[in-house]
């Protein structure tokens, strides 16, 4: 009885090894079909700094007079700009949605019923690949422009805010990408889901904090929007790395709602692929 236990945890160490190889092996020919246009991704961080600096003029001129708004300085608002600025190339979803819908649409998704491999895990891998690329792509032009921004900007010490912004990280990615992934999905049921994308995209704009920080809504704006998913997106992790979130209570409650709507959306994503893949098999695609 010993032995076979022992066997059967060697046996599934090595299947777990062999599943994790596999998504490896996606996630490096990611890396390397991304760095094949790791200009664009250059060309585009360049031109975000435009934006910044009209972000910059546009803040500066909002705080004309004051030395605050909101119980923040300038210098701590310009300093959560920037970050979201950083964090948008390292988390936020791009194309994928649209990617995916075009894989469906034109019939690729075939291979992925017939192979062993989690069509979830392998577009995730993807998108990893892709946002560690134009992340660190986009890190060149703001370490470039840093030593002018350098007095303009403040961070708060090192303290509990950063571990907790590590978990905040990672699952406001799986946010983005689940999101997206769920979009691309809706390709099973409608031929264009641009419209779809669009109105996300106009929502999570204000409700994720890239118009303005949230925490300038009326309290009972800010605190309903703490509830939905956009609020995890960019504007959770953005304020806990720049000190706009200080009540640790508060910030651990955040990690508990964000965990439930990670959970909630893979569901949400298991439910669409799996009734997209009837319909899909139903009209012989």
């Amino acid at each position: 009885d010993f032995f076979y236990r022992l066997l059967t945890t060697a046996t599934d160490y090595h299947r777990m090894l062999a599943v994790l190889n596999k998504y490896r092996s996606i996630f490096v020919v990611g890396l390397q079909s991304n760095l094949v246009y790791r200009w664009n991704f250059a060309v585009r961080a360049s031109f975000s700094l435009i934006h910044l600096a009209f972000v910059f003029v546009l803040w500066g001129a909002a705080f004309s007079g004051q030395t605050g708004i909101g119980g923040f300085s300038l210098r701590q608002t310009l300093t959560y700009f920037v970050m979201m600025l950083a964090l948008q190339f390292f988390i936020s979803a791009m194309n994928e949605d649209y990617e995916i819908s075009e894989e469906i649409r034109n019939g690729l998704i075939n291979q992925f019923l017939l192979k062993p491999i989690n069509y979830y895990l392998y577009r995730f891998s993807l998108f990893m690949s892709a946002r560690l690329v134009s992340g660190m792509l986009a890190l060149v032009p703001l370490l470039l422009v840093l030593p002018l921004l350098y007095d303009k900007l403040v961070l708060p010490p090192f303290g509990w805010n950063y571990l907790f912004a590590i978990p905040a990280l990672v699952m406001s990615g799986l946010i983005q990408f689940t999101i997206a992934y769920c979009f691309g999905l809706l390709t099973f049921w409608f031929l264009e889901i641009q419209s779809f994308i669009i109105l996300s995209l106009a929502v999570e704009t204000v409700l994720g904090g890239q118009v303005f920080p949230l925490d300038l809504f009326p309290k009972w704006l800010y605190d309903l929007s703490a509830y939905l998913p956009y609020y995890y997106q960019m504007y959770f992790p953005a304020a806990l790395l720049t000190g706009r979130i200080t009540d640790q209570a508060y910030a651990l409650r955040g990690l508990c709602i964000q965990l439930f709507w990670v959970l909630a959306l893979l569901a949400v994503a298991q439910l669409l692929w799996s009734r997209g893949l009837r319909r899909h098999t139903a009209v012989g695609g």
